[in-house]
């Protein structure tokens, strides 16, 4: 007997439906009804994307993937805006979440403001030692240095050490003076110890703040795990997915290996080691080469070259413009045989070398030692980080040996107020120059430096682009011929930032058989009318396929 053809139509349509959801490939997530910008060398953007074992398996129109995948896990983006996650390329992540355990002095307006918040913080946090971090002179009424006498009234009985923002400077009050041994007529190289009326002024500058530091109880591994995990979760709140951290000790790293093995630390870190003795010993001598895991690099060794131009630190060609009653340059925090030996090394044993340079006469120092062993265009991306004041006659060093700039754009947005006054018309024109930096390799890694400046990676795109701070300012923009296009600005943040720590074939785009790791926003950033950039808001943040905001 003949079927009716109505019948042999729906029979049809059965077979075909059950044949397709048998040959659709299994996967543990489809992400669709999104724009996804894959930021991949064609800046190729899709609909949809499927994940499976924490990377991407196919990325592509929406009807290509709904088509071809079934999922553990279906989301729809709601018409949502998904780039790679964002990579910091410099910063302080465990300093960071160390900071939320101290007195928190960001945005203090006077050195009054910040004795209250000292003696408010007392109140509730009972410690040996009083330690904070934020206080920044450059924004209050009278710009000069503060002195301790307050401190001394407030804290007569115990220690004090107050870092400035830029953690290059501080306040010690008498009893932490004592303590460490400062008196007048004490000598510190690469440091100074500041004297007002013949007496002790209380500020320190560069390694005078480490006469103190050494003496202060150092966080146990159990506050420093509580600080790592603090900070990953506001890191993950503003869509940050790898961070590097500019300065980790061997103890330190082999904690943050322990909590990636047990997965209480989901963020990927690039971990730049300090210059230290057991460092050195260790990752040299010991372990002998760089190394890798899914969620840790050690690759490279932090340097500090010089100080900070808030605190007249940086080491300059010319003096600072404004002080009158002398030359100040500046200072080298080492002797120069010091970087030039471990560059040697370094080179030799194949680490990455980064060097903080803020001053124009550090960058060029720290530049023609990494030419001595670099000799010509390489691929060992030998970093100078920060890179803020370059002589003009300097900035080709960067491209004739492929010396990788890193930059923070929101310190050009936080220092235009007053580095003009530290540096003059002629050489501010030198300063914070993006663009210039930006040609010598055709790309240029972007980061913060918090706890220095915020976390938020949408401050730092816009502070990239519109060379203006959070309150629009100024109207026309710092310097702008300095500032980036948007596309240059999210590569900074994504794939040029994993470049720069030799990470590009895992992340940094939203490519097949990368890490799943992407950042779901509310706004285009890269289309929303300049004003509406701060208002883009993280949704969603996702790590190895797994949301972990």
């Amino acid at each position: 007997m003949k079927l009716p053809f109505f019948q042999l139509l729906v029979w049809g349509l059965v077979l075909f439906l059950s044949t397709s959801c048998i040959t659709k490939t299994k996967v543990d997530l489809i992400i669709h009804n999104a724009t996804i910008y894959a930021v991949d060398e064609e800046n190729t953007m899709h609909e949809a994307m499927a994940v499976k074992a924490g990377k991407i398996v196919a990325v592509g129109k929406e009807n290509q993937i709904l088509n071809k995948y079934s999922a553990t896990e279906k989301i729809d983006a709601q018409n949502q805006f998904i780039y790679p996650g964002f990579i910091d390329a410099h910063c302080h992540f465990l300093g960071y979440g160390l900071t939320l355990q101290k007195v928190n002095l960001i945005g203090c307006q006077s050195f009054d403001e910040v004795i209250h918040r000292c003696i408010d913080f007392e109140k509730v946090n009972q410690s040996d030692w009083l330690t904070g971090r934020g206080w920044d002179n450059t924004i209050w009424r009278d710009k000069s240095f503060p002195s301790k006498e307050q401190l001394d009234i407030e804290f007569p009985n115990k220690p004090v050490l107050l870092r400035r923002v830029d953690g290059h400077a501080a306040i010690a009050n008498q009893v932490a003076l004592d303590l460490a041994n400062i008196h007048i007529g004490t000598k510190v190289s690469g440091g100074t110890i500041g004297i007002k009326d013949g007496k002790l002024s209380g500020i320190l500058v560069d390694n005078a703040v480490d006469l103190v530091l050494d003496i202060i109880p150092k966080p146990t591994l159990k506050e420093k795990k509580k600080a790592l995990l603090a900070a990953q979760r506001n890191c993950f709140e503003v869509g940050l997915t790898t961070i590097d951290d500019a300065g980790l000790g061997k103890e330190d790293v082999e904690l943050i290996e322990k909590l990636h093995q047990t997965e209480e630390l989901k963020m990927r870190i690039y971990a730049m080691l300090t210059d230290s003795e057991e460092n050195f010993g260790y990752y040299l001598d010991t372990v002998g080469e760089p190394f890798k895991t899914d969620r840790l690099t050690v690759n490279a060794f932090k340097f500090y070259g010089d100080g900070a131009l808030g605190s007249r630190g940086a080491c300059l060609l010319r003096p600072y413009s404004d002080v009158t009653d002398s030359a100040t340059y500046g200072m080298l925090l080492r002797d120069t045989a010091y970087f030039q030996k471990y560059a040697a090394i370094l080179y030799e044993k194949g680490f990455q070398m980064c060097t903080h340079a803020i001053g124009d006469s550090t960058a060029r120092f720290i530049l023609n030692t990494y030419a001595r062993e670099l000799k010509g265009t390489n691929d060992r991306r030998w970093r100078i980080e920060h890179a803020q004041v370059i002589d003009s006659a300097d900035f080709r060093l960067f491209g004739d040996y492929s010396i990788i700039p890193s930059v923070q754009p929101t310190h050009a947005t936080s220092d235009m107020t007053w580095a003009f006054l530290r540096l003059g018309k002629k050489r501010i024109r030198f300063g914070y120059a993006y663009q210039n930096l930006l040609h010598q390799n055709g790309w240029l890694p972007l980061g913060t430096d918090f706890p220095i400046e915020g976390i938020d990676p949408l401050t730092t795109f816009y502070a990239a682009v519109a060379r203006k701070n959070k309150d629009g300012l100024p109207k026309n923009g710092f310097q702008i011929e300095n500032a980036l296009s948007r596309i240059q600005a999210l590569k900074g943040m994504t794939i040029w930032a994993a470049l720069s720590n030799f990470e590009e074939e895992t992340k940094g785009s939203l490519e097949v058989d990368k890490f799943a790791d992407f950042v779901i926003l509310n706004r285009d950033i890269l289309t929303v009318e300049e004003d509406a950039l701060l208002k883009a808001r993280v949704t969603a943040t996702y790590i190895n396929g797994e949301k972990v905001f």
